[in-house]
């Protein structure tokens, strides 16, 4: 087992028993942003042996996921490689051989200790004021014992022994961490029904899969001496043991961590919302990293050039939806054109604004520029331009009253004549005979007079510029529309 590489290996290992979520994707992106900053292997293995809650539609998701997001994988499900396969699920007889390899060296050993013997012992610790945790009951059970047990019809756990002692290693983020073994009691490798534990499979995948660094949240840190005690019990060489960097928490508003309680959504709650994914990657990056300088606008091609474990912070970070936004916006900004009409598009079709044909995009793409600068999120583009395209058009009930006064048809009538000869429609000529007749010789102010011209055209009083829409509408829809207005 001591054979390594010198090349950087990662993995992303997650047990998907829902949507990824912030944490989760944190964590790939730092392993995936390692691997490319060193030039190493970014693997993706899924841990799927609690079979009760992971299903093969969350492992999809999952793929499907990080696909979405950018985080290609050099190792994993439909890609392959070399130290397959990466579903857990399939690699049962391995960890099986491992097991009894550790039964046979002493390393471990069968426990029958009842789930209800467990629990009168853990209540008795606690009331002796001793920290709760196995007690090596099973621990020295003769062969003879083993049999009667079994006589009982008891099934047996199988645990593996921690030695006297404590267990250190150097994190790359928190310096040098050491586990007295006192508070590491014997842990459970295998259930009764001959299941792996966590503790068992990613210790003995990562050394079969030849990963160099552990990187991952710091909730994991105190399964860590377990895990060395598997590589102890696999022979591997310290030097060969991976490297482990556990990466602060991330914090909601209130200041706890990040959950469910507080606000944390799913990556693909994120994804319907209309957020990028290199809107969502840029951000997440700058959770506990930083690229320096102040810098928080970064492409992806920058976080490989950047990332380095060492500028990782040990603090918590605390996740503020704002800021995401803001950067989501920034994104937003920067696409082109024909990428910006790509995204938007699932966005107005889900919605049924447009069914998508020819005639529906072409206008879309007209329309884009306007609104491109005024949103943040792409399930914004549906509400502001569907004006363009519904079929029975009325104004928003909400709107109504703001246009039904006398003066608004009195403003609503007057912008109708001066439209009706308008030989030019555009914009500028919109703009131009609107300002002249509505604010220079009505003497209005142009929140007043344009407004009531915006609920009109567009049905509400929120819209992209209004005479860029009235010349994506055309002249007779909007004389129309005015006209109907004046009615009500």
């Amino acid at each position: 087992m001591d054979e390594v590489t010198n090349k950087v290996r990662v993995r992303f290992a997650p047990s998907p028993t829902g949507d990824l979520h912030v944490g989760n994707i944190r964590t790939a992106l730092f392993d995936w942003a390692y691997a490319r900053h060193t030039g190493g292997s970014f693997i993706f293995r899924i841990e799927d042996t609690d079979t009760t809650r992971v299903t093969d539609e969350y492992i999809a998701a999952a793929i499907d996921t990080l696909r979405w997001l950018g985080l290609q994988w050099d190792e994993g499900p439909e890609v392959g490689g070399s130290y397959g396969p990466y579903l857990q699920s399939q690699r049962l007889d391995i960890y099986s051989d491992w097991a009894q390899k550790f039964l046979d060296q002493k390393d471990a050993y069968y426990c029958f200790c009842t789930s209800e013997e467990l629990e009168t012992r853990r209540e008795a610790q606690k009331a002796s004021n001793v920290a709760p945790g196995y007690d090596g009951q099973c621990r020295n059970l003769s062969a003879d014992q083993i049999v009667a047990f079994r006589a009982e019809g008891r099934t047996a756990v199988i645990r593996m022994r921690m030695p006297d002692g404590h267990t250190t290693f150097v994190d790359q983020i928190r310096g040098e961490i050491s586990f007295d073994h006192k508070y590491v009691p014997d842990f459970v490798l295998v259930r009764g029904d001959g299941s792996p534990l966590y503790t068992l499979a990613v210790a003995v995948d990562d050394i079969m899969m030849k990963v160099t660094h552990v990187l991952r949240g710091e909730d994991l840190l105190s399964s860590t001496p377990r895990q060395i005690r598997v590589y102890q019990a696999m022979d591997v060489a310290i030097e060969n043991y991976p490297i482990f960097a556990h990466l602060p928490f991330v914090m909601g508003q209130d200041n706890a961590k990040l959950s469910k309680r507080n606000g944390e959504v799913s990556i693909a709650w994120y994804r319907e919302a209309g957020y990028l994914p290199e809107a969502i990657c840029n951000y997440l990056a700058l959770l506990g990293w930083s690229p320096g300088d102040d810098v928080e606008n970064i492409s992806m091609q920058q976080l490989t050039e950047l990332f380095t474990v060492e500028r990782v912070n040990s603090s918590p970070a605390r996740f503020d939806m704002k800021k995401l936004e803001a950067i989501n916006g920034d994104k937003i900004r920067a696409l082109t054109l024909d990428d910006f009409l790509d995204r938007a598009l699932p966005f107005l079709i889900r919605a049924e604004v447009i069914e998508g044909t020819a005639a529906e995009i072409q206008l879309v793409q007209a329309a884009l520029p306007i609104i491109q600068e005024r949103i943040t999120r792409l399930n914004e583009v549906p509400a502001m331009l569907k004006f363009l395209f519904v079929k029975d058009f009325v104004v928003e009930q909400d709107s109504v009253a703001k246009i039904s006064d006398a003066s608004s048809k009195q403003v609503l009538t007057r912008a109708l004549d001066e439209l009706a000869p308008l030989q030019e429609w555009s914009n500028t000529s919109i703009e131009a005979v609107l300002r002249s007749a509505l604010i220079e010789e009505l003497g209005l102010k142009p929140r007043i007079a344009f407004g009531a011209v915006r609920i009109s055209v567009t049905g509400g009083p929120i819209s992209p510029p209004l005479f860029e829409s009235m010349e994506l509408l055309g002249k007779s829809v909007c004389l129309a529309r005015i006209s109907q207005a004046i009615a009500l």
